[in-house]
């Protein structure tokens, strides 16, 4: 019997279509690799980009030239422009304002690496390291609301080159996804008392049901209303609000935690495209008690069809406990995790 599960945060319904549930095996991706004789990430063709904005970089190179580890530059075709004033105004009942923002690459080895999972996690740390650095700066410009981080991994995730990449959009609003879930989450802490994403993590902590990773301080588990097929959050289990709070131990081990749970997803999988993305606090709102940041990482495993576009309903073909059971039984072994206190449930 199919089964309708209300997301506790958004209020979005989802279907888990139980009679067509899947394996991991089932699923087969049409994505295909990139062939791409020329790389303008790579070391050495630093000239072929916008010049950076921050890089980590060995002792004694120079700006924009090879020695960086991780580098920062805007994409060469943004989404919205740094230059210029908002500039808010109306036609009629309609709203409008000039496309002003950040959009920043942030290139994340100089190999030609085309997963997170090939870098070890020391260079995992430094890569978000680079996301809390520059969402620090961003959120000095006064025209900016919302530092969104994303990664697109693959041709049906909607990345158009392979080496290994994420992307900074700067906006002058809350996304409409976020502020659904900023909404939900302050209704709930008006009404208990308490934050929705707390009483989540210790939910799923008592249930061990969805849990993928359990470490120290932080923890992955399958959304009990997941949208998509193994699509995996990973929280914070100290209650914070902005990512960009984060300090060298939390680092350290979300670059762990965050490098396991892909490795996993890849191995059970194949390489699927997916995507992940960072929900964090506005940038005009700190230290926001009812929510909680966290980061989704969704597999492109299924398409978004006419259903889901009419009525923002999502079909699930694989319950989330099944997801969680199977991704836990993937031995890392080969690509082993650091342990930091972790504890994985068998």
């Amino acid at each position: 019997m199919p089964e309708l599960r209300k997301d506790p945060i958004t209020g979005r319904w989802i279907i888990i279509a139980t009679e067509r549930a899947k394996r991991p095996t089932d699923f087969i991706t049409e994505d295909q690799p990139m062939q791409a004789s020329f790389c303008p990430f790579c070391e050495g063709n630093e000239d072929k980009t916008p010049p950076e904005i921050i890089a980590y970089r060995d002792k004694g190179s120079r700006p924009n030239s090879p020695g960086w580890r991780v580098r920062v530059v805007p994409n060469k075709f943004p989404a919205l422009k740094i230059e210029g004033s908002l500039n808010k105004r109306g036609e009629g009942i309609y709203d409008k304002m000039n496309g002003i923002g950040a959009h920043e690459v942030i290139i994340e080895t100089p190999r030609h690496e085309i997963s997170l999972t090939a870098l070890d996690d020391a260079h995992v740390q430094e890569i978000l390291w680079a996301y809390r650095d520059r969402l620090i700066d961003l959120k000095k410009d006064a025209r900016f609301v919302y530092g969104m981080i994303f990664k697109n991994v693959g041709l049906a995730a909607g990345a158009s080159l392979e080496h290994t990449h994420s992307q900074l959009i700067a906006t002058p609003t809350i996304p409409k996804a976020v502020f659904e879930e900023m909404r939900g989450a302050e209704a709930f802490y008006n009404y208990r008392g308490r934050c929705i994403f707390c009483d989540m993590i210790q939910q799923e902590i008592e249930s061990e049901d969805r849990v993928v990773f359990n470490f120290n301080n932080f923890i992955a588990f399958t959304p009990f209303a997941a949208r998509f097929p193994f699509e995996t959050w990973i929280l914070p289990k100290r209650h914070n609000s902005n990512f960009e709070n984060l300090q060298k131990l939390g680092i350290e081990e979300l670059a762990s935690i965050l490098k396991g749970v892909l490795l996993k997803l890849e191995k059970a999988l194949d390489y699927p495209p997916y995507n992940y993305v960072i929900h964090t606090g506005p940038f005009d709102r700190s230290d926001l008690s009812y929510y909680h940041w966290h980061i989704e990482i969704i597999p492109r495993l299924t398409k978004v069809a006419g259903f889901e576009w009419g009525t923002d309903f999502y079909i699930n073909p694989v319950p989330p406990e099944n997801a969680a059971q199977f991704l836990r039984e993937i031995k890392l072994e080969d690509t082993p995790v650091r342990n930091i206190g972790v504890s994985e449930k068998q």
